[in-house]
């Protein structure tokens, strides 16, 4: 505010919380933006050990307390197909990876039939610890771990969503239908002000013990090819 000769009211400027400094230098305010994004800046390694530690911070955790190992994900972290299991079994949480034993060897053929390689894809899990006995996560745990596991989505920045098995659905979309009514149509979810596309498919684990439904997890993995396609993926 100018007072009567025209120069700034110093009361008024006493008034106002913030206080303001004059100067007759011009402010660098590109440069001011360059440091905060090279401070604000890391890379994906980096935010994903951040969230590691966030996750194994979890007090009174039942999953956590009875693992061996906290499994975040393998594959390329780069990569633009991002598949989401269930939880780790057994071997998987002794072995601190994902998709291991029969269950990864079945994994790596179906990929293999839309002709893509086991290693250049990212895969996780919905919950990171194994659940006593290989149970199914319970509600209140997929709700839990959700909040993880969409930060780990916004981190890795897929361009497409496999989500393999019930609990994959319900913590990433939160449905909680038959996975037979949902599988094999793409969805589409918002992570971090974008949008992904989804399709949800049966887990590995799943198709062991019932191999009559592999024939439909047949038709989900073409369409999982055509998209692919569609968006002009290279992988």
């Amino acid at each position: 505010m100018l007072n009567q000769n025209g120069k700034y009211d110093q009361r008024f400027l006493d008034k106002v919380e913030s206080k303001f400094e004059f100067s007759n230098k011009p402010i660098n305010r590109l440069k001011v933006v360059e440091e905060n994004s090279i401070q604000n800046k890391s890379t994906k390694e980096e935010r994903i050990l951040i969230l590691k530690r966030k996750i194994n911070s979890i007090k009174d955790c039942n999953l956590r307390d009875n693992s061996k190992n906290l499994i975040m994900g393998d594959g390329d972290i780069n990569s633009p197909l991002m598949l989401i299991g269930e939880a780790p079994n057994e071997q998987e949480d002794l072995k601190a990876k994902t998709f291991c034993g029969d269950v990864g060897v079945l994994l790596n053929k179906m990929l293999l039939a839309i002709n893509i390689k086991r290693e250049t894809v990212y895969s996780t899990y919905s919950i990171n610890f194994r659940p006593p006995n290989d149970r199914k996560p319970t509600p209140q745990e997929i709700k839990r771990y959700s909040i993880f596991l969409k930060e780990h989505i916004s981190i890795v920045d897929p361009k497409i969503l496999i989500l393999m098995g019930t609990t994959a659905m319900e913590a990433v979309t939160g449905l909680n239908n038959q996975i037979s009514n949902e599988r094999g149509n793409w969805k589409e979810i918002i992570i971090g002000n974008k949008t992904i596309p989804v399709i949800i498919t049966f887990n590995p684990s799943y198709l062991m013990r019932y191999p009559d439904k592999k024939k439909y997890s047949w038709e989900d993995l073409k369409k999982i090819r055509k998209k692919v396609e569609d968006l002009n993926i290279i992988i």
